[in-house]
C-alpha cells in the first residue's frame, strides 16, 4: 500500500484534496525553510488569519472603549457566541451544548462540582493511569474536598480514585479490561472521567461504550479531550456522554494557553436545579444587566460560565475554528488516518532497516480506532539523542520522561512529504546511535 519513496508522497500530496490548506498557517524556520512540525498535539501552529483577528479587536477597544461591547465589529457582550457553532460541529455536539471558556483545568472542576456527587455508597471515580497531571491532581483534590463535608468524612482518593491499568508488559489499555473495571464496581461508582487520547500514548477510549457502560452502572461518564478536540472524529451528543472538556492549543491552534472549551449534554443543560458554581454570565442574557439578587441560569452549556468572554484569546480560537469550517471534520479524519498510517510505516521500516526493534517500538495501540495523530516511541537507550538529531534537521518533535517520543502528522498543516522527509532524518538518527 505504502512505497517510502520521495515520488509516492508526493503523489499522495497531489490527490490530497485539503492539500492548499497547509498555506494557512504560519511555520517556523530551520535554516532558511520550514520545519517539519509534528507537535500539533502540544501546541498548533497559527493560523495565517489569527494576527488579523486579534488585531481587529485590539482597533475596535482603540476606537470605541467600552462601547465596544456592543458596536464593535464583532460585539463584545455575545463574543463567545461566534465560536458556538463551529466548536460544535468539531465536538458532534448541539450548538447549545457547547461553550468557550476559562482554562482547561478551570473547566475540569466547574463540571466536575456538577457532575461528581459522591454518596456514602457512590463516591469512587473511574480514570486511566498516568492521565495527564492535571485531571490527577483535580480528581484528588475533589475527592479530599468532599472529604471536608460534615456528613462525608473518610474519602481518601487512594480508595476512591481507580485507575484503569494495562496488562503486564503491555502499554495499552485493553478496551475490555475498561468495561469489566465499571462492571466490577458498578455499586460503589459515581463517576467515570477519562483523557482521551491518553497524552502519552496517544490510545484512543471508545466513548461510547464506555459512556453506555457507565451509564448502566448508574454513574455519570466525562472525558478531557484535550488531544481529542480537532483530531478525533467525536458524536459527544449522540453518544450521550454526560460532560466533556478540552483545550484549544493543541490541535485547534489557539495559541499558547488558548481558552478552554467544555461540553454539557442538553440532558443536563435543561436541569436548572443542578448544582453549580455561578458567576453572572451564567445568568440568563436577557436579565444579566439587570444584577438580579438570585442566580437564572440559562439553559445551555452558558450556565457554567463565570465572566465574560476574554475577547483576545477568543478572536485566535475563532480563526481556527473557521479553518476547521472550511476543511470539515469528515475530511480531516480521513485524511488524519491515512497521513497517521504513512507516518507509522517509515517509523516501522527505519526501525527494521536498522535491526533497533528491541530498542525503539511504537506503543500507541495499532488499529485504528484506537489512535489518533499522534504516534508514540518507547526509546530504552539514547531516546534524546534520537530526539536532538531530528531537531538539528529541522523536525519539531516532542520528547517526554523518562522514554517517549511523540509526533503528529496533523491534517491541517502537514503533508506526506514532511513525512517521507521526517523518515529520512529518524534513519539517520538511528544509524548514528546504533546499539
Amino acid at each position: 500500500m505504502f512505497e517510502n519513496t520521495i515520488e509516492f508522497a508526493q503523489l499522495c500530496d497531489d490527490a490530497d484534496k485539503l492539500k492548499s490548506f497547509r498555506t494557512r498557517f504560519h511555520f517556523p524556520q530551520h535554516n532558511k525553510k520550514d520545519v517539519i512540525y509534528f507537535c500539533g498535539n502540544s501546541l498548533g501552529l497559527q493560523p495565517s488569519k489569527t494576527e488579523e483577528y486579534v488585531l481587529q479587536e485590539l482597533r475596535d477597544w482603540q476606537t470605541f472603549g467600552v462601547e465596544g461591547h456592543f458596536v464593535a465589529k464583532n460585539p463584545w457582550f455575545p463574543y463567545h457566541e461566534f465560536l458556538r457553532t463551529n466548536m460544535s460541529k468539531v465536538v458532534g455536539a448541539l450548538p447549545t451544548e457547547v461553550v468557550v471558556m476559562n482554562s482547561l483545568t478551570t473547566n475540569i472542576h466547574l463540571l466536575l462540582v456538577s457532575f461528581y456527587k459522591p454518596t456514602k455508597e457512590r463516591y469512587k471515580i473511574i480514570c486511566e493511569v498516568s492521565a495527564f497531571p492535571s485531571d490527577q491532581y483535580a480528581l484528588q483534590s475533589q475527592v479530599k474536598f468532599h472529604a471536608c463535608l460534615p456528613d462525608r468524612q473518610g474519602y481518601n482518593p487512594d480508595d476512591a480514585i481507580i485507575e484503569l491499568k494495562p496488562r503486564e508488559g503491555e502499554y495499552a489499555i485493553r478496551h475490555e479490561d475498561v468495561l469489566a473495571t465499571i462492571e466490577k464496581h458498578k455499586n460503589e461508582l459515581a463517576l467515570v472521567f477519562i483523557g482521551n487520547p491518553n497524552y502519552y500514548t496517544g490510545q484512543v477510549f471508545n466513548m461510547k461504550e464506555i459512556t453506555d457502560m457507565g451509564h448502566r452502572c448508574g454513574a455519570l461518564v466525562g472525558f478531557d479531550l484535550a488531544h481529542g478536540a480537532g483530531n478525533l472524529e467525536l458524536k459527544l451528543h449522540d453518544w450521550n456522554v454526560d460532560f466533556a472538556v478540552w483545550c484549544s492549543y493543541k490541535y485547534l491552534n489557539a495559541g499558547p494557553g488558548g481558552v478552554a472549551g467544555a461540553f454539557v449534554h442538553e440532558k443536563h443543560c435543561n436541569n436548572t436545579e443542578l448544582i453549580r458554581f455561578a458567576g453572572w454570565w451564567g445568568n440568563d442574557p436577557n436579565t444579566r444587566f439587570t444584577m438580579p439578587h438570585d442566580f437564572v441560569p440559562v439553559k445551555s452549556a452558558d450556565a457554567w460560565q463565570l465572566s465574560n468572554a476574554p475577547v483576545l484569546p477568543m478572536a485566535a480560537l475563532r480563526a481556527s475554528l473557521e479553518v476547521f469550517a472550511d476543511a470539515g471534520m469528515e475530511d480531516l479524519v480521513a485524511k488524519r488516518k491515512k497521513l497517521n498510517d504513512y507516518l507509522r510505516f517509515v517509523i516501522n521500516e527505519a526501525i527494521k532497516r536498522n535491526k533497533q526493534g528491541k530498542n525503539i517500538f511504537i506503543i500507541t495501540p495499532e488499529h485504528e480506532h484506537e489512535r489518533g495523530a499522534q504516534v508514540s516511541l518507547i526509546c530504552k537507550k539514547n531516546g534524546k539523542q534520537i530526539h536532538q538529531h531530528l531537531a538539528t534537521k529541522g523536525v519539531v518533535a516532542d520528547w517526554r520522561e523518562p522514554e517517549v517520543l511523540r509526533m503528529a502528522a496533523v491534517p491541517l498543516y502537514n503533508s506526506f512529504t514532511d513525512v517521507f522527509e521526517f523518515g529520512k532524518y529518524f534513519d539517520e538518527a538511528l544509524q548514528l546511535h546504533q546499539q
